[in-house]
């Protein structure tokens, strides 16, 4: 079992909300355990973007809800 300890500190990004609630959905999609899967998915994109040796790009889920933009969702 983890508690607080075992995280770092909180990081701040700007991600509209229309983004970030759908993302929700497909990180727990892909990785339904955990205390956060949208930070997970952060974490390993960031390992892949900076080159890191083993990093993969993380895989994505199947199509879903939060595939289409909030724009498509109001046409």
């Amino acid at each position: 079992m983890t508690d607080a300890t075992d995280y770092d500190k909180p990081r701040q990004m700007r991600i509209p909300d229309d983004e970030w609630g759908p993302f929700e959905d497909a990180a727990k999609r892909q990785h339904p355990t955990g205390r956060s899967p949208r930070a997970a998915v952060v974490r390993e994109f960031i390992r892949w973007y900076m080159r890191r040796p083993g990093a993969r790009l993380p895989e994505r889920p199947p199509s879903g809800p939060w595939s289409a933009s909030s724009e498509e969702k109001t046409a």
